[in-house]
């Protein structure tokens, strides 16, 4: 099954955090995890419409690693795989190398 997002939402691959510090110390199990805040673009919209009826292309997209706001986007499960959806708003920064 694919997932094709509509108007302004993404479709993102959360991406876990780090089990090690940057220090070296590995984080146990027992840790609470906290909701991931950086994914991987799996799918994009066509865009957001304005009032006149133009469609304005996102800026993102599939592929790019983004960091997103901690409680915006919603998580759905698809195919017994998680994914997060957001609205291009929910999206703060592509990451680049």
């Amino acid at each position: 099954m694919k997932i094709r997002p509509i108007a302004d939402h993404i479709v993102l691959e959360p991406l876990e955090r780090e089990e090690k510090t940057k220090s070296g110390i590995i984080l146990p199990e027992t840790v609470e995890k906290e909701r991931p805040e950086r994914g991987k673009v799996v799918a994009v919209g066509p865009g957001r419409r304005t009032e006149e009826g133009r469609v304005v292309p996102l800026e993102v997209k599939e592929g790019d690693l983004v960091v997103f706001t901690k409680y915006g986007p919603h998580e759905v499960t698809i195919e017994e795989k998680e994914y997060l959806v957001a609205k291009e708003e929910d999206v703060l920064a592509v990451l680049e190398e």
